[in-house]
C-alpha cells in the first residue's frame, strides 16, 4: 500500500489565518433549485498521450461529477489526493473561493507557481464542469459569456527532418491543405550543424541564417494561407535573441515564442522592445501575478498562458482581463488532452482578446478517441452548448491509453 497523501502532516494547511472554507466563513445558507451540492471525493487518472496528461474527476453526493484536467507532470496527483479533504463537504458553485481556499491551504507547498498551481488547476477545470452541469449551462456562461461560437486553433507541427527547411515547408502545405489549419508552429530550437557550444545559450551567425531560413522556407510556402508563429523554448541568450528576432522582421512571423529563459523579465523586456517581431511569452509563468510585470512593463506582445497549469480557467480569464487594459491579445498554449482543449476553448470564446487555442497532438492518432464528441474541425474547436465542458470520457479509451501501473477512476 502507497502512502496517503491525503493525511499528510502540515502546520501550515491545518492552521492559517485565512481559511476560506464555508465553515470558516460562515457560508451554510440553503440555496435551493438543485444547487445545495457537497462534493464527496477527488480521484485523478493518468493518461500516456504524447504528454502524461493528469485527467481530474469531482464526485458529488448529488451523483453528479466533474471532469478535468491538470498540466502533465510527476507529482499532480499526489498533490490533487492532498487537497482533496480540503475540497470535501464544500459546495461546488463557489469556485473562485474554493479555488483561493487551496493556494491558501498549500501556501506551505508551494501554491505561488509550480506544480501545486498545476494541480490546482486541474481541480478548478473539473469544478466548472461540475457547476455547469449543476446549473445546466456551458462552461463559457460561467466565465461571463461569450464573444464566438468557434474558436481558432493553431497547430504545432513537428517533421522528422526538423532541421530542413524545405521539409518543414512541405508539413506546412500538408497541415495547411490537408488537415484544414490556418495557424500553425514551428521550433526554431533545432540543431542547425553550426554549434559550438550547446550550454552557453550563444548563436553564432550561421545557426541565425539558419533558422532565417527555416522562416523563409515556411511562411513564403503558406503564403497568406496560414498565419504562422516559431518557438524558441526559452533557449537562447538575450543578445542572440536581439539579433534573431531583428534578422526574421523581414518575414511574415505571427509570433516568435519564448526567446529567452522565462525567470528575468528584464530581459524579456529588452528584447520585446527591441524589435518589430512580434514577441510571446507565459507558458513558464503562474497565476496572474507571474504576468503582471509582462504586461505591465510592456514586454509581450501576445501572452501565452497556459490555462491547465497557470491557474484553470478564472486565473485565465483574469490574466486576459489584465491583457486587454495593455491592447495584448491571448494565445493560449496548450499540450493538453481533449478535455483541457476544450476547456481552453470555452475560455478563449469568452475573451474579447483571445487568438488561438494551441493544438500539440496532431500526430497522435487516438487523441480524439479520448471522448465521445468530436473536438477540432477544419483548424476550429465549435464551444459545446453542453452543460459544463461538454465533453465525455471515453472510459475504454483512458483504461486502454492509462499510464502502467495508473488505476482508472470511478465512473461517472
Amino acid at each position: 500500500m502507497g502512502v496517503d497523501y491525503s493525511q499528510l502532516h502540515d502546520p501550515n494547511a491545518e492552521y492559517t489565518m485565512r481559511d476560506l472554507s464555508a465553515e470558516t466563513m460562515g457560508v451554510t445558507r440553503d440555496r435551493g433549485q438543485g444547487r445545495d451540492v457537497e462534493i464527496t471525493d477527488i480521484q485523478t487518472t493518468m493518461v500516456d498521450g504524447n504528454f502524461p496528461w493528469t485527467l481530474v474527476r469531482i464526485y458529488t453526493d448529488a451523483g453528479i461529477t466533474g471532469t478535468g484536467e491538470a498540466y502533465w507532470g510527476a507529482g499532480t496527483p499526489e498533490l490533487i489526493e492532498r487537497m482533496t479533504p480540503f475540497l470535501q463537504g464544500e459546495n461546488p458553485l463557489d469556485i473562485d473561493r474554493l479555488t483561493e481556499h487551496l493556494v491558501q491551504k498549500m501556501s506551505g507547498e508551494g501554491s505561488i507557481g509550480g506544480v501545486t498551481v498545476t494541480a490546482i488547476s486541474g481541480i478548478e477545470v473539473a469544478l466548472h464542469d461540475l457547476a455547469g452541469k449543476i446549473l445546466e449551462v456551458p462552461a463559457y456562461q460561467l466565465l461571463g459569456g461569450k464573444y464566438r461560437d468557434e474558436v481558432r486553433v493553431y497547430c504545432d507541427c513537428h517533421t522528422e527532418a526538423e532541421a530542413d527547411p524545405d521539409a518543414c515547408a512541405d508539413e506546412a502545405e500538408r497541415v495547411v491543405e490537408d488537415l484544414g489549419y490556418d495557424a500553425l508552429k514551428f521550433d526554431l530550437d533545432v540543431p542547425s550543424g553550426h554549434e559550438k557550444d550547446r550550454a552557453n545559450r550563444h548563436l553564432r551567425e550561421p545557426e541565425i541564417e539558419h533558422k532565417a531560413d527555416i522562416v523563409e522556407a515556411v511562411t513564403e510556402r503558406v503564403g497568406s494561407r496560414a498565419d504562422v508563429a516559431f518557438d524558441c523554448h526559452w533557449t537562447f541568450s538575450g543578445g542572440s535573441a536581439k539579433r534573431l528576432a531583428k534578422r526574421l522582421e523581414e518575414y511574415d512571423v505571427w509570433w516568435l515564442e519564448d526567446p529567452v529563459p522565462p525567470e528575468n523579465h528584464d530581459v524579456q523586456r529588452t528584447i520585446t522592445q527591441s524589435t518589430s517581431t512580434p514577441i510571446t511569452v507565459g507558458e513558464n509563468v503562474y497565476r496572474k501575478h507571474g504576468q503582471r510585470r509582462l504586461l505591465e512593463e510592456q514586454a509581450v506582445d501576445i501572452i501565452a498562458p497556459d490555462m491547465p497549469k497557470v491557474g484553470g480557467m478564472r486565473e485565465t480569464a483574469k490574466i486576459a482581463n489584465l491583457a486587454d487594459m495593455y491592447y495584448v491579445p491571448v494565445a493560449m498554449h496548450n499540450v493538453a488532452s481533449p478535455v483541457a482543449t476544450v476547456a481552453s476553448a470555452h475560455v478563449g470564446a469568452s475573451l474579447s482578446n483571445a487568438l488561438a487555442v494551441e493544438y500539440h497532438s496532431y500526430e497522435l492518432g487516438w487523441w480524439a478517441e479520448l471522448v465521445e464528441e468530436d473536438v477540432i474541425e477544419d483548424g476550429y474547436i465549435e464551444v459545446p452548448e453542453e452543460p459544463g465542458l461538454g465533453v465525455t470520457l471515453d472510459m475504454d479509451a483512458v483504461e486502454e491509453h492509462m499510464v502502467e501501473g495508473e488505476e482508472l477512476f470511478d465512473e461517472a
